[in-house]
């Protein structure tokens, strides 16, 4: 029987080679894929998880391989050792050498399984779950040169579980995907209001949220804010009066087939009644009526516009205003002071 210390030692390096395949593989599949993406950025080790993660499957082997294989060195080396050392005690105790045999033979492989289980699988599963991206960066490297060691045969054995599935009809990927579409996630917001965890308040909000993804501007120009124009050769007179007419403090310039600009009334509020409203005349933005509400909100943001000409096939088809796609998140029921907010 080899030496208790060379068992020892050796137990403990199995361990923690469990513990280390089962972190990883629990890690990956938790991780935060764009956590990752944004981590890669500045990490070596990041961009090596986010490699892993982008073949699963082989991973997901490699770890299975090293967890079998850490499994295996127990009950070859451990477990024998342990009942080698329990049976003489049972036996100095009193016991026939046949029970203290067989005693020793039950308490050996308990006592290897529960330091199998909760030291090498049960502890590490829980730290990598808990810690996803922290866990799968750590370790990522490490795995990254297991995997290019066994690579050929972490290949052959992903190409028979994946033929295998085939078989039965489902069809392998080799990335998870996390992510809830849109679908789904009104049906659980629609079912949070049924059962009375989410109050209709808030779930109205979330639905113009979810709403955002899919619907375009071009759904909404026609109940947003009607064309409001003046000609090209208008003057400050002109431009007020369309706006004391209309009540709108934006004015198009041009025709209902070719917009040019937009001016603001306050611009011309120091101008005289006969001035060209060329000088107080804005590049105007234009939006196809296919983008989405998302989209349009997002961009105007960013180019801090508050109105939008909604074009189709290149002529304009209606406008709206910042406040209308704003509407979707907010409706009326909200404060204006929440709208302001934001």
């Amino acid at each position: 029987m080899s030496s208790p210390w060379f068992v020892v030692i050796a137990t403990i390096l199995i361990i923690s080679a469990s513990a280390f395949f089962v972190a990883i593989e629990f890690a990956l599949m938790a991780a935060k894929r764009h956590r990752l993406e944004d981590a890669a950025l500045t990490s070596r080790s990041a961009r090596a998880a986010l490699r892993s993660s982008s073949e699963l499957t082989l991973l997901l082997a490699g770890s299975q391989l090293g967890i079998t294989v850490c499994t295996l060195a127990l009950g070859a080396l451990t477990k024998p050792a342990v009942h080698y050392w329990l049976t003489p005690i049972f036996i100095d105790l009193g016991l026939p050498a046949v029970f203290a045999d067989i005693l020793g033979f039950i308490l050996a492989l308990f006592i290897v399984t529960f330091l199998h289980l909760v030291v090498g699988e049960m502890a590490p599963k829980s730290w990598a779950i808990s810690h996803p991206e922290k866990s799968a960066t750590m370790l990522a490297i490490p795995m990254r040169g297991f995997m290019w060691v066994f690579r050929p045969l972490l290949r052959a054995l992903n190409s028979s579980a994946n033929a295998l599935l085939r078989k039965v009809g489902v069809e392998p990927t080799d990335e998870i995907t996390n992510q809830q579409n849109v679908k789904e996630l009104q049906q659980l917001v629609d079912h949070s209001i049924q059962v009375g965890a989410l109050d209709a308040q808030y779930a109205s909000r979330i639905t113009g949220a979810l709403e955002m993804q899919t619907m375009t501007v071009g759904e909404i120009a026609s109940t947003g804010t009607p064309l409001t124009a003046v000609p090209q050769d208008a003057n400050v007179h002109d431009v007020q009066a369309a706006s004391r007419l209309t009540g709108h403090l934006r004015i198009l310039v041009g025709d209902g087939k070719r917009i040019t600009g937009v001016v603001h009334v306050r611009d011309t509020l120091l101008g005289t009644a006969d001035d060209p409203i060329e000088p107080y005349t804005r590049p105007v933005f234009t939006l196809d009526g296919a983008t989405t509400l998302h989209t349009a909100l997002a961009t105007m943001r960013r180019t801090r516009t508050h109105l939008a000409v909604i074009t189709v096939g290149g002529r304009p088809n209606g406008v709206i205003t910042l406040a209308d796609v704003l509407q979707r998140l907010f409706p009326p029921e909200v404060p204006a002071t929440a709208v302001a907010a934001v």
